[in-house]
């Protein structure tokens, strides 16, 4: 008597016979970055969402004077130390693109206060600025024979300091990006305009600007979203001082964990969203072209 049997019936082969050697090799060295991704990323975002999902405290930050300062400081932060940084390293860019022996070297000297990690460049320049003992105040008594200001007692002042740290310390890793933007662009286009009688203002405005335009913008995008993660800056120069008034909402989230408000922490990160994500949006529509 025959015995048919259904499709359902016949036992499928393993995974393991149904994947070829590079499929299988991929899930292999694929794992190990998942099981990372998810618990260093996917776990800790998603318990921050968690501890931040009551409205409560929502409304204590929005009645935290500190709160609205910490949002207008990242304001400031974002587009006028930005703007200023990468003006700078765009001018710089063509310095260092000079063929020229000495500037190997100082590009060397040029590139350490980004080599160097940031604890020690950053409390450096906070020892530098001691009102009583600090090297820029006992400069200012040696020459002049007054006592230098305490830098970083008046808000303006210190938050001002903090913005100059922060372009002193990432300015060398941005003029290096946009210093290989510039190398890619054709010699022969300078050397017609050089033909045509063209000064520095119109290589710079009709070949080198076009040229970098969109590496500018996009490399200025980043730049401000790793800016509002960034609390080295603020943090290690003022500790938000003077009277809570220099913070950051990057540095404002280690204010309410010191104080054990841990969901005001979550939530005060939670707020720097709407900041993040427009630029992400743009910055991926910019690379998507």
């Amino acid at each position: 008597m025959a015995i048919t049997l259904s499709a359902s019936d016949v036992p499928s082969p393993p995974l393991s016979a149904r994947l070829s050697p590079p499929q299988v090799w991929g899930i292999v060295l694929l794992a190990p970055y998942l099981l990372v991704f998810l618990a260093f990323v996917v776990y800790p975002v998603g318990y921050g969402l968690w501890l931040a999902r009551h409205p409560a405290s929502y409304v204590a930050l929005y009645h935290d004077p500190i709160f609205a300062r910490a949002a207008i400081n990242t304001l400031i932060f974002l587009v006028i130390g930005i703007n200023i940084k990468m003006l700078i390293a765009l001018f710089l860019s063509g310095f260092f693109a000079q063929q020229r022996p000495w500037i190997r070297w100082l590009s060397v000297i040029f590139i350490l206060p980004w080599a160097v990690p940031s604890i020690p460049t950053i409390l450096s320049v906070r020892f530098m600025l001691n009102p009583e003992w600090g090297v820029v105040n006992q400069l200012i008594f040696k020459f002049t024979g007054d006592d230098g200001p305490n830098w970083l007692n008046d808000p303006s002042v210190a938050l001002a300091m903090a913005i100059g740290v922060h372009i002193w310390k990432s300015l060398p890793f941005w003029t290096l990006i946009l210093l290989t933007g510039r190398l890619a662009i054709s010699h022969d286009l300078y050397e017609a305009s050089d033909v045509d009688g063209a000064n520095w203002w119109q290589k710079f405005r009709y070949i080198t600007w076009p040229s970098m335009q969109t590496l500018y913008v996009t490399c200025t995008l980043l730049s401000m979203i790793w800016t509002l993660g960034d609390f080295n800056s603020v943090y290690l120069l003022t500790g938000g001082g003077p009277a809570d008034l220099t913070h950051v909402l990057s540095t404002l989230g280690i204010r309410y964990l010191r104080l054990d408000q841990l969901s005001l922490a979550m939530a005060s990160i939670v707020c720097a969203m709407p900041f993040v994500l427009p630029l992400v949006y743009f910055m991926m529509k910019r690379l998507s072209r």
